[in-house]
């Protein structure tokens, strides 16, 4: 008799900068079969084409007029995700500190946000495994009827202490310095009119602090395996 085969589930994870969002997210969609979008990419995939392109970043109505220009492409294989702009790989650029400090000024423009979530919906549509999503606003925005919501806490010093620990040579910073970066990303995400960072009211919330990554991986999954039993 076979077995069959594990129920297609849309995994909704959000939460703030440095609580392991990204790399818990890969890990789960890799050990269960699921595709994976980084969500955070495509804003600063468009971020990077708006600053490389000469588009005034501090003026809403440019960044606006200009946001349907890009093509971003956005490749959903967890162990080598890809992202491209008009056919260029943007997956190192967009990680320079140049896109971080703007990213959130582009992100809160709601006409950038309209784009972004619709190549999001589609791309999570597509998924005929299911997927798992990341980002701030999947649970509440992008995918409110998402088969399984997390939202991932960590406290700021956790936070600025695996994000400098990321940094490399030169855009390495201080824990001090990391953790007020992280706070002001915070209250521009959590209080931009469009969209804000927020934990869905049907969320499962998993606070990271005292977590290794493996034990917020295997968190994660025995979740979704729950969810994908509960859905059969």
């Amino acid at each position: 008799m076979e077995t069959a085969a594990p129920s297609a589930v849309i995994v909704a994870i959000d939460g703030p900068s440095g609580t392991g969002k990204s790399s818990t997210s890969k890990a789960v969609a890799a050990k269960l079969g699921l595709r994976y979008l980084d969500t955070g990419a495509q804003y600063r995939a468009i971020t990077w084409w708006m600053i490389t392109n000469g588009i005034d970043i501090t003026d809403p109505h440019a960044v606006a007029t200009a946001a349907y220009k890009p093509v971003i492409v956005s490749g959903t294989d967890p162990s080598a995700p890809t992202i491209t702009v008009d056919g260029v790989d943007a997956s190192g650029p967009i990680r320079t500190q140049e896109v971080t400090s703007r990213v959130s000024a582009v992100s809160a423009v709601p006409e950038v946000r309209t784009i972004i979530t619709d190549l999001q919906r589609t791309i999570a549509a597509d998924a005929a495994e299911g997927i798992v999503v990341e980002g701030r606003d999947i649970g509440t925005t992008v995918l409110p009827d998402a088969d399984l919501k997390i939202f991932l806490t960590a406290s700021p010093e956790a936070r600025a202490a695996r994000r400098s620990g990321e940094l490399k040579g030169k855009e390495a910073t201080d824990l001090a310095a990391t953790r007020e970066a992280l706070i002001k990303r915070d209250a521009a995400d959590s209080g931009r009119k469009t969209s804000p960072l927020a934990k869905a009211d049907d969320a499962v919330e998993v606070d990271t602090t005292e977590l290794t990554l493996d034990q917020v991986i295997e968190c994660v999954v025995t979740l979704v395996e729950e969810k994908r039993a509960a859905v059969k």
